[in-house]
């Protein structure tokens, strides 16, 4: 590795590790133990805006500005790795960006490194509180968003072409084009779903009354569960307005109402309740300001399901994990970024003696949070 190496060299006939390095989307950049730039493949050019020839013997701290300092004591260690998610990254004095950023040693060859940087595709609720949200908004769309209108342009056109197809079958030969149209909604469903947990909520958290949030989530589970359904509810009148996103709330709650609804369903005595009361004690130590919240005031939504599976307890608000077979894993996800943006905090737990579980909200009283 003494000169400069060449992504594009190798065997025409059969790809091999350079040229697949080559091809990869993500941006990868070769670092000499004297931290400088030995080599780039074509996408690091493409994200630096730059040739390979410009970006060669350039040092590390002068083509990128870390607003993680760890990142670049790392590349010095010589043989530590590190993945850094959504961090904030200038290149050649360009506005920041947020970048996946991941380095790893080079084997056999002491002191070199692979720095890796991708755009940050992942949903916001997959880590923090989104603080710092924004710095890269004004430079391009979200890659949620672009992919979102590049997705559901043309499955707009396979579902309308289902459906002038079924006009034109008949039999076993509809179910088909059924499946398909139902197949596009789920998908475009999904796409929805995934742009709720990207998208950074702009509605401020004003004075609301829980019991209202509370009825309203239950009257719509109740319009669509045309079975009908009973809800135990134990309330507490004299509970002051709480500061939330009205729409946010009713969301939360439906989405948990929803969850332990289809939880208890198959139990020989379903029972679901609701309870709302004081809860003294609990406090967020990240409030506005940097000061102690408190959030005093407790929704918390319960069911006599089976539970969840004790190996998925700990990552249930994570994208992507779910214990229902045709479930995506967002629902909960969702809840936790939106109460999240009201300064708020969602937890679970199992009483195995009752066979009940319990979602709780906590938030705080009207006056004590400021959006």
């Amino acid at each position: 590795m003494s000169g400069p190496f060449d992504w594009r060299r190798g065997d025409a006939g059969k790809p091999d590790p350079k040229r697949m390095v080559a091809s990869l989307p993500l941006a990868v950049f070769l670092i000499t133990p004297e931290l400088t730039v030995s080599s780039v493949n074509p996408a690091a050019e493409q994200l630096a805006g730059q040739g390979a020839k410009l970006l060669q013997g350039k040092r590390v701290d002068a083509l990128f500005a870390f607003d993680e300092a760890l990142i670049l004591e790392r590349l010095a260690a010589g043989d530590a790795q590190l993945h850094a998610r959504d961090a904030l990254v200038r290149i050649l004095g360009a506005p920041a960006r947020r970048l996946d950023v991941m380095t790893a040693p080079v084997t056999h060859c002491p002191g070199w490194h692979m720095l890796v940087l991708q755009e940050t595709v992942g949903v916001e609720a997959l880590s923090g509180d989104g603080s710092g949200a924004g710095a890269g908004e004004g430079v391009a769309l979200r890659a949620p968003e672009v992919l979102a209108h590049e997705i559901k342009n043309p499955l707009a056109g396979i579902r309308g072409a289902a459906q002038l197809l079924d006009r034109k079958l008949e039999g076993k030969d509809r179910e088909l084009t059924g499946l398909i149209t139902t197949e596009v909604d789920r998908i475009a469903k999904l796409i929805d779903q995934m742009q709720s947990l990207s998208r950074r909520s702009l509605e401020p958290a004003i004075e609301c009354n829980l019991h209202e949030a509370v009825r309203h989530a239950q009257a719509i589970v109740a319009a669509g569960h045309s079975g009908g359904f009973a809800v135990e509810e134990e309330f507490d009148p004299s509970l002051p307005p709480v500061m939330a996103n009205p729409d946010a709330l009713v969301q939360v709650l439906l989405n948990l109402m929803t969850n332990a609804r289809e939880a208890c369903e198959t139990q020989p005595m379903p029972h679901l309740a609701v309870r709302t009361r004081f809860a003294s004690g609990i406090q967020l130590h990240a409030g506005p300001g940097g000061k102690p919240l408190r959030l005093p005031i407790e929704v918390r939504v319960s069911d006599n399901g089976p539970g969840i599976d004790p190996a998925l307890r700990d990552h249930i608000f994570e994208p992507f994990v779910t214990a229902k077979k045709s479930g995506q894993g967002l629902g909960l996800a969702l809840v936790q970024k939106l109460v999240r943006e009201m300064n708020g905090r969602v937890t679970h737990d199992r009483d195995e003696a009752k066979g009940m579980t319990h979602f709780r909200l906590h938030l705080p009283v009207a006056g004590a949070a400021r959006p």
